[in-house]
């Protein structure tokens, strides 16, 4: 670390000291305290963690978030390269020394990561999601330092066995999701970050505590889903062609306790299978399910893939680059030992949920 930013992020842990209140979160696995120097932000985060609020004697990590204005930081930042399919500049980063600096561009926060120390500085209130992504991360390095791998996968659980679901994005995995939660006996595990670990009693699957982000097409239609729109803002959704509502883009949180009850969320299960939609809702033929090999389905495999991403540091300190590749065989040798399967056809969340449930059920 130079000298300069070591300086710059001391005197704003001292010019904005934290609160004696504090949030912790407690996944059973792993938990995190959270500190601040504002009340209110800290009590949105009690909100959003409701379901995982608890108490710890000693938490596994420490964020302190800082509600200031965006930091000025003595640092040339680098731009991260996006995953592709994305676009536009949204990470920067600083390497320090076994830290790094993270910055997002379009709102100016800026994120402090070491193995000892994670702080958030810049407008907070304003960017809450940005903390609650920088808490999960904290989570998500967790896992992946103790032998996981991430995927790009939503998950449910259906009595006691966890149900993934990858696709490109866009395809609809977070939709199909929650359709699979209208069944009985299903709980939410994650919406787009899993966690795969090979155990000697199978496949286990891992989530974290990050609700579902939806877009307007998945809400419209969905009963349960109306109290997230206003009935003004759901006419001009609905007012759209299929096309432009299946494209937009408008994040809304879906909170699981308050829409589907509480006790329906879940962080761990062992991993029954896994769905990957590449299906079109441009094609006429019904949706069809179909059991597939993934050493004989690369095409297919690459939706799975995930890079760690800027936040992580392995447990030698080390962090990974933009151009990081995942590896591929790691990935196959623990999805060999589950179902795997492909769908295809015309999109029809209801009946796509119900076929992957009843394939589940079949196999016992």
């Amino acid at each position: 670390m130079t000298n300069d930013t070591h300086s710059v992020i001391e005197s704003w842990l001292e010019n904005y000291p934290p609160l004696q209140e504090t949030l912790d979160i407690d996944l059973g696995f792993c938990s995190c305290r959270v500190r601040s120097n504002s009340a209110e932000l800290l009590a949105r985060l009690t909100t959003y963690f409701s379901s995982v609020v608890a108490k710890v004697a000693n938490p596994t990590y420490i964020v302190t978030a800082i509600e200031c204005e965006a930091p000025d930081l003595p640092s040339d930042f680098i731009d991260w390269k996006r995953e592709p399919g994305k676009s536009g500049k949204k990470d920067s980063y600083v390497n320090l020394d076994k830290a790094r600096l993270i910055r997002k561009v379009r709102t100016g926060m800026v994120f402090y990561q070491s193995a000892d120390m994670a702080i958030a500085m810049g407008p907070c209130l304003d960017n809450d999601n940005q903390v609650i992504n920088f808490i999960n991360n904290q989570f998500m390095t967790w896992l992946q330092q103790n032998d996981a791998l991430i995927c790009h996968a939503a998950c449910a659980v259906r009595e006691g066995e966890a149900y993934a679901v990858a696709g490109f994005s866009g395809g609809g995995k977070s939709t199909l999701m929650l359709e699979m939660l209208e069944q009985d006996g299903t709980t939410f595990l994650t919406n787009d970050r899993m966690f795969i670990k090979q155990t000697p009693a199978g496949v286990q699957a891992n989530g974290i505590p990050k609700l579902p982000r939806i877009n307007p097409g998945t809400i419209v239609n969905n009963k349960r889903l109306q109290p997230l729109l206003t009935d003004e803002l759901r006419q001009i959704f609905l007012s759209l062609s299929k096309d432009e509502l299946w494209e937009l883009e408008q994040k809304f949180d879906v909170d699981i306790d308050a829409l589907y009850g509480e006790g329906r969320i879940q962080f761990e299960a062992p991993l029954k299978a896994l769905l990957i939609l590449n299906w079109s809702r441009h094609e006429q033929s019904d949706v069809a399910l179909h059991q597939v090999n993934l050493r004989q389905r690369s095409d297919l495999l690459q939706a799975i893939l995930k890079s760690p991403g800027p936040f992580y540091q392995s447990l030698d300190g080390e962090f990974i680059s933009d151009g990081y590749q995942a590896d591929e065989e790691a990935y196959l040798a623990i999805l060999d030992n589950i179902a795997v399967y492909e769908a295809t056809g015309g999109v029809n969340f209801q009946q796509l949920s119900a076929l992957y449930l009843a394939v589940g059920q079949e196999s016992l």
